[in-house]
């Protein structure tokens, strides 16, 4: 065991899989010579060579256009696109091509494409770097959506990803890259897409969310609970598509009540799909209405107001009031 951060988790689960196949091939902006943006692909130019780690042009329907055409000739590429708001360029080649391989197909063709991308806001970003816009791409079939929230299920998961063999879109939270650290194993080991992790559990209230946002929620969690005297269950989605709607509906099956948090805008946001799921499946199990705690409706704001726009321990504790009160 390693104590590691996300940024170490996601290279040691990135160097361990290419280690273990070569027909694995790494590009992007700058993530050779400068191991990305962010550092997360840093040594690895070093040990796999031009051949395997190389930059390409500031072009990101280029960049997933070329990892489609090579994981139709049996290669296995991880693409880094800088910032989850860049992917707007490369939208066409995600939602056209890539995601419609295997069905276009017929089941012929795989298509084994991570597309690796920081997301999310909370460390004063300029506009189009802290969008959280993983609603597009669950709402398109044959894309998988993955978000870890820890060091542990970050490696695990990433490996899970780059072994799938259909394309998975990673999204890597920037706030808590490195505030964020955990007991990680050395060896190669693997978290199941798919599967939600229940991170805490309770009786009287089951809170829903993922990535940096899972962190506050449980600040505000713990906060509810002493104020309130109440038992809350706290579940990290992991994955957004597939979701794993079994644990979402037996946990608001026991205990009755439900609140998502997310930092996307509200409307339209995965906290709606939730929402509608556990309507629709457990209503005559609610005790009282769902809450959910979001971004505004607005383009992410300027860094100097980014602070009211991301959901916190005040909002979200104010929202399990409300649902505790009804």
């Amino acid at each position: 065991m390693e104590e590691l951060n996300i940024v170490q988790s996601i290279n040691q689960g990135i160097k361990q899989c290419m280690e273990n196949d070569e027909d694995i091939v790494l590009f992007g902006q700058d993530v050779a010579t400068n191991g990305g943006v962010f550092r997360v692909t840093d040594g690895l130019l070093a040990q796999f060579n031009e051949s395997r780690v190389f930059d390409t042009p500031l072009s990101e329907s280029g960049i997933v256009g070329i990892g489609i055409g090579m994981a139709l000739n049996h290669l296995k590429p991880i693409i880094e696109i800088q910032f989850m708001g860049f992917l707007y360029p490369a939208f066409e080649q995600i939602v056209s091509h890539a995601a419609r391989i295997r069905s276009r197909s017929k089941g012929k063709f795989s298509l084994p494409l991570l597309i690796r991308t920081p997301y999310g806001g909370g460390i004063g970003t300029p506009e189009i770097h802290s969008d959280s816009c993983e609603a597009f791409f669950v709402h398109q079939p044959g894309i998988k959506v993955v978000v870890p929230s820890n060091p542990y299920d970050a490696k695990g998961l990433i490996i899970s990803a780059i072994q799938d063999p259909d394309p998975v879109l990673f999204l890597e939270p920037i706030k808590i890259y490195r505030s964020v650290k955990g007991k990680v194993p050395s060896e190669m080991y693997k978290v199941p897409l798919g599967r939600a992790n229940i991170v805490k559990e309770g009786d009287d209230l089951s809170v829903f969310s993922w990535g940096a946002m899972l962190h506050v929620t449980e600040k505000a969690v713990e906060v509810a609970e002493k104020s309130y005297g109440i038992s809350i269950e706290v579940v990290d989605l992991r994955t957004l598509s597939p979701l794993d709607t079994d644990t979402i509906l037996t946990s608001v099956e026991k205990t009755g009540r439900c609140l998502v948090v997310h930092e996307a805008p509200k409307t339209c946001g995965l906290g709606a799909e939730i929402v509608s799921l556990v309507t629709e499946n457990v209503f005559y199990f609610l005790k009282s209405p769902i809450e959910r705690v979001t971004g505004f409706d607005i383009p992410y704001p300027p860094y100097a107001y980014e602070k009211y726009y991301l959901p916190d321990v005040k909002r979200i504790v104010a929202s399990i009031k409300k649902i505790m009160d009804s």
